[in-house]
């Protein structure tokens, strides 16, 4: 028991006290394994998803300015040349709808996105899901019947072999984004660039 207690005690040190470059990289792996294993699954548990946190890498859910800037940007409405305001409209979802929606001004690119469970849905909703390739991606639902969804920064759907926004399948719905936590995913982002660099590819 003596020398239970000594290596627990020297452990402990080594973790808390010690300044060196081993502590510290024992200090990332501990925090990494307590919220993987630990953090996650409990929030999971909780919110009734089974990816509660999210990081967002891309800048499709942005507004360039202020809402009324945004609201009357380029969009594309089928084949031609339209608003943000009249692609929405196509939908019947007016400006006064859309600005009772949560999020209604976007979000940025570095935000960490709390997620609930995307059992139940609706219009305005903005939702995580996966596509064909297996990348997550976070769009605002347009449409129920079938799911549609579209990026508020983007001009119109994405509708490619690996990304159909024009039918999203439930099986494929991740979660319901929440509540929002500014600029702290640009932690995962900096990993993940720089584990890149070494032929590493992180999801």
């Amino acid at each position: 028991m003596a020398n239970i207690g000594l290596y627990w005690k020297r452990f402990w040190h080594f973790i808390w006290e010690e300044d060196s470059i081993w502590s510290w990289i024992a200090n990332i792996v501990l925090a990494f394994i307590l919220i993987k294993y630990i953090v996650f699954p409990f929030l999971g548990l909780l919110l009734g998803t089974k990816f509660p946190v999210v990081a967002v890498v891309s800048t499709s859910m942005e507004h360039d300015g202020n809402f009324n800037q945004w609201w009357n940007s380029e969009a594309l409405c089928e084949d031609r040349v339209c608003t943000q305001s009249q692609f929405y409209n196509m939908f019947n979802i007016t400006k006064e709808e859309f600005k009772d929606f949560r999020f209604s001004n976007g979000f940025n690119k570095g935000d960490v996105m709390v997620l609930t469970s995307a059992q139940s849905i609706g219009i305005g909703d903005t939702v995580v899901f996966f596509a064909k390739d297996g990348r997550p991606i976070i769009h605002r639902v347009v449409s129920l019947d079938p799911i549609e969804t579209k990026g508020d920064h983007n001009k119109a759907q994405i509708m490619t072999s690996q990304l159909n926004e024009n039918n999203v399948s439930r099986q494929d719905l991740i979660g319901k984004a929440w509540f929002r936590i500014p600029l702290l995913g640009y932690v995962k982002i900096l990993f993940v660039e720089i584990v890149s660099l070494f032929g590493v590819q992180v999801r």
